[in-house]
């Protein structure tokens, strides 16, 4: 099987950290979701069941298929927005369900039409590349920053890699991911798993449609999902060169708006098990799209199928493998994030700045991704596309003559 003669230990580490970071860094912002819908335990398995398969799914059959590093993930800003919107408007499940088909729906109105992608591809490369660092040295200031309450597992990790970058520069990041496991099991840090080894249930909610919740709801999931997660998911996509350039006479690529297609059908199949939004993935994509994951490109897509691969298990076993993963210290994931994205944030900074005309515009998108700000419930991924996109334009109003 061609799969299996492209896998690599780099690829399998990098879909495994892929999963690390993105399950363990947002998995509670989903309960509180779930909560705020007042989703019964079981209810909440069944969320896990449909966000892992749809994730492990849309991840690894189109990697498979097309060769290419698919990386499909959970809207995490849209969960932060169902949390804070479900507690205010006291929405039941079902309206909430609902609401999550609607979004569904414009998800899949936007592939279809390719109106999202033909705005991408007006972006110019120097933006696109400054939000996606932007995005992404987040994750590499708090890795350092995790020195503050674990500086021997900190430098112990980044002494490790710089070591195997040097020595063995394909599995610099499995060997400090394996260095930092050892180090903190000797040191007893490694919280016992909970849950046992059974499946995950499906719970089927029936959806009811409201136009409060739509509003409130649908809308807004609509518009984060497509502002803060598939626009620097695309932005990642093309970074690491992996873009359809067909319709130019280039390489084929990743199909930007048959896969947003793709992940509008995918929650609209499992919304009534919980899946409330599925979108093109940044930070996760970027750790199995770079050079950490293989330097080969043609085999990078292995890496991606992996990290659908271990989505599924999250699927299958919910609490079982959400006990494992939830067992490594918030510092150590962490770090190995942020060790994991040096390569591709250097290389977005590098594009950002190379072009000296648009280089302030690139800077201030940079600047204004990193902040973090969120205005009218939109991340600063979005804002920072716009405050770039004004400043290239004030760049380009004619001069006054004295």
């Amino acid at each position: 099987m061609r799969f299996l003669r492209d896998s690599s230990l780099s690829t399998l580490t990098a879909g495994f950290v892929a999963v690390l970071v993105g399950f363990t860094s947002s998995v509670a912002i989903v309960w509180q979701a779930a909560q705020a819908f007042g989703a019964t335990p079981a209810q909440f398995s069944s969320w896990m069941w449909a966000l892992g398969l749809g994730m492990g799914l849309g991840s690894a059959l189109p990697s498979l298929w097309l060769r290419q590093p698919v990386m499909v993930a959970w809207s995490t800003p849209g969960a932060a927005v169902l949390a804070t919107a479900g507690l205010a408007g006291g929405y039941p499940l079902p309206e909430a369900v609902g609401a999550f088909m609607v979004c569904a729906v414009l998800i899949v109105l936007s592939g279809l039409t390719g109106w999202f992608e033909r705005v991408m591809d007006r972006l110019p490369v120097a933006i696109a590349a400054a939000l996606l660092a932007g995005v992404l040295a987040r994750f590499g200031l708090t890795a350092f920053a995790a020195a503050q309450t674990a500086l021997p597992l900190v430098l112990l990790m980044l002494v490790t890699y710089l070591l195997g970058r040097r020595l063995v520069p394909r599995y610099a990041v499995p060997l400090a991911l394996l260095v930092a496991v050892m180090f903190e099991a000797w040191g007893g840090r490694l919280r016992e798993p909970v849950g046992g080894l059974q499946l995950a249930m499906p719970v089927y909610t029936a959806p009811r449609f409201s136009l409060a919740a739509t509003i409130s709801l649908a809308l807004p999931l609509f518009v984060v999902t497509m502002a803060s997660q598939n626009l620097p998911g695309v932005a990642a996509i093309r970074a690491a060169g992996y873009a359809d350039r067909r319709s130019i006479g280039g390489p084929p690529g990743i199909p930007i708006s048959p896969i947003v297609t793709l992940t509008g059908l995918i929650t609209l199949v499992l919304a009534p098990f919980g899946a409330f939004a599925l979108n093109l993935s940044a930070i996760t994509a970027a750790i199995c799209m770079g050079r950490e994951a293989h330097p080969d490109p043609t085999r990078r897509y292995t890496a991606a199928v992996w990290c659908g691969l271990i989505y599924v298990l999250i699927g299958l076993f919910g609490a079982a493998v959400t006990g494992v993963l939830m067992a490594f210290p918030r510092e150590l994931v962490a770090a190995i994030a942020g060790l994991a994205l040096l390569g591709t944030i250097g290389s977005a900074l590098a594009s950002a700045v190379v072009d000296e005309s648009h280089r302030e515009a690139a800077v201030i998108t940079f600047l204004v991704t990193l902040s973090g700000v969120t205005l009218a419930g939109i991340g600063s991924a979005f804002w920072g596309v716009v405050a770039g996109l004004l400043a290239l334009g004030a760049q380009r109003l004619p001069r006054r003559r004295p």
